[in-house]
Parts: C-alpha cells; sequence; structure tokens
C-alpha cells in the first residue's frame, strides 16, 4: 500500500472540495495522512477514506522553517508520495523536508525544485473539484459531489448539547472569511428570519458575532446566535441536523452541500462556476446569471473582498422573498 501525504488547503471550503481527491486516491489503495491547519483539520475528520490527520503547528504568514524542519524530522521516511494542494511555496516544503520521494502539485510560486511531479496551472478560473482532482493524475476529471460523514453519536451530543431536534430548524450562515463583497445584508438575513416557518440558528465564527447579534435584534424572537460558540465539529453536526441551510458562498456553504442538505447558495461577488455548492438540494442565486434582472451585472463577478464600485448590487439587491421562495416545505 502506498504510504500518502496530503497538504490541505487552509480554507474550510476549498478543504470540503478536496473530498473526491481524497476518494480517489484511496480507492486506488492509497493510505492518506493529511497535514492540515487546526481550523481546517475536522474537514478531514469527516472524511472516512482519510486514516490520520496531523494538525500543522503554523501560523499563517512567514516560512516558518525551523517548525517545518521539526515536524518534517517526525515525518520522515513514512510517505511514498505527497499530493501539495496549495499553490504557495511554503506548502510544498514539507514534503521536500521530509525527503518524501514523490511530491505533485501544481507550479507556483518559484518551488519547481521542491516538487518532482508538476502540473501547470489552468489559465481559466476552472471548478474547484475538478483543480483538486486532476492531481491524482487519472483521465476523466468530472465534478464529482465532495461527501462528508458524522458519527451518529456526534449529531445526537450536538443537539442535545444545544437544546435542538433534528429537522426542527433551519441553519443561516451569514459570514464570508474572504470579505463583505460576499455577504448578504444583514437587514435580508433578519427579514428572512422573521418569515421563517421554523427557527433559525446563525452559525459562523467569533469574527461573525457582531453579524449575527444584528440579525438576533432584528429578526423578532425568531432567530438564535451561536457565531463562536462552537467548535467546528458541533458546527457540522448542528448543519446535518438542519431542515435547510441559508448562507454566502463560504465554507460552511460547502459543508452543507458535502451533507447533501436542501439549501440556498447567494452568489454575488464569487462565482458558481467556479465554486458551486455540489449538491442536487442545492439552489443558487446569482443575479448575474439572471436575464430579468436590470441593468445586468457587467461587473460581476469581481472576485474582490470590497465591491469597487461601492454599490453591492448583487447581493442587496436580492429580496429576502425571492430566498424564502426557494426554501422547502414546512
Amino acid at each position: 500500500m502506498t504510504a500518502s501525504l496530503v497538504i490541505a488547503p487552509q480554507w474550510i471550503g476549498d478543504a470540503v472540495m478536496t473530498e473526491p481527491l481524497m476518494r480517489r486516491l484511496a480507492a486506488r489503495g492509497e493510505r492518506l495522512t493529511v497535514g492540515a491547519l487546526p481550523w481546517v483539520a475536522p474537514v478531514y475528520a469527516a472524511m472516512p477514506q482519510v486514516a490520520e490527520v496531523v494538525v500543522l503547528p503554523f501560523r499563517h504568514g512567514g516560512l516558518q522553517l525551523r517548525e517545518r524542519r521539526a515536524l518534517a524530522r517526525q515525518l520522515q521516511g513514512r510517505f511514498d508520495c505527497a499530493y501539495v494542494l496549495p499553490n504557495s511555496l511554503k506548502s510544498a516544503l514539507l514534503p521536500f523536508l521530509a525527503d518524501v520521494p514523490r511530491r505533485v502539485g501544481y507550479l507556483g510560486e518559484a518551488r519547481v525544485g521542491l516538487l518532482t511531479h508538476r502540473l501547470k496551472n489552468p489559465k481559466a478560473r476552472p471548478p474547484m473539484v475538478a483543480f483538486y482532482s486532476a492531481l491524482a493524475g487519472e483521465p476523466g476529471i468530472e465534478a464529482d459531489r465532495p461527501r462528508l460523514a458524522l458519527p451518529p453519536q456526534a449529531l445526537a451530543d450536538a443537539l442535545a448539547a444545544h437544546g435542538l431536534q433534528a429537522g426542527g430548524y433551519d441553519v443561516h450562515a451569514p459570514g464570508a472569511e474572504f470579505g463583505a463583497s460576499k455577504r448578504w445584508p444583514e437587514r435580508h438575513y433578519a427579514a428572512l428570519a422573521a418569515a421563517n416557518p421554523v427557527p433559525v440558528l446563525l452559525l459562523g465564527s467569533a469574527k461573525d458575532q457582531p453579524v449575527c447579534d444584528a440579525i438576533v435584534a432584528a429578526a423578532g424572537g425568531r432567530a438564535r446566535s451561536l457565531a463562536g460558540a462552537t467548535t467546528l465539529d458541533e458546527a457540522f453536526a448542528l448543519i446535518a441536523g438542519a431542515r435547510c441551510m441559508v448562507s454566502n458562498d463560504s465554507g460552511l456553504m460547502h459543508v452543507a452541500a458535502a451533507f447533501g442538505k436542501p439549501q440556498v447558495a447567494l452568489f454575488g461577488s464569487s462565482s458558481p462556476l467556479h465554486t458551486p455548492p455540489l449538491n442536487a438540494a442545492a439552489r443558487i442565486v446569482w443575479l448575474k446569471d439572471d436575464a430579468g434582472y436590470q441593468p445586468p451585472l457587467d461587473c460581476a463577478p469581481c472576485f474582490e473582498r470590497e465591491c469597487p464600485l461601492g454599490h453591492h448590487r448583487c447581493l442587496e439587491d436580492v429580496a429576502p422573498q425571492r430566498v424564502q421562495a426557494l426554501l422547502p416545505a414546512p
């Protein structure tokens, strides 16, 4: 059996979209160890085909060579192959320092000497599942749906801890780590929660607390915030137990898709052609793709953190009633 080390991306959504690659590698007999940053590690714990998760003790910024050399010494001799999923120089250092003989990744950031097998970066923005799956080196790369799985007890424990019943609430995830240009306005989330047929649970990180608190205050008692009050594992379980999910283009959007939950995904500055929720039960709202919306959004997708034109029409003009109509019947 081939022992393989996978260096994971640093974003939750990207990590979810690597699951089809993990499935491909495991199916052909590779034993997978994933090196992941702490906030991404729970994603791989929810992938049954991953044998081991190594939490990487690294921070944002800097090469941190001392830490990487120390961990490389611990990993030396354990692996036959490494897949480096991010395109950064520092992400390729650990397999190189650990003397992994076969090191696969995309060209990027002057790391030619760090990789033994290099793929050219595509000129356009491809769907991310296909982008990662291509590292398997197999023909017929398709947009397979990522899948996550939780032990039944994890779901039961999360529901009991927060006094919830499976299917008795909806989850709204109003945050977006990338920036404000990906966030549907909080007043729209509040209006949707106030009109919702079942109670709404707001999930997100501690950074999302102010937005979630504002939604709770404006939703007339129909919303409850757990932003910053759950572990990522608990958030996964609460999404898995929900009736449905409403979110921006975010990591939690991809988590809901990987659990196959009914969901409404709101896109503005980003594109569902690049990072769609791969889920038959997903409904996408993107005014760029709406022939009836005038004037057309020629500026989208801009992929900017803040609206460069200052109007944020791509999400401001998505009415709560439009989203409400896409939710499953109570």
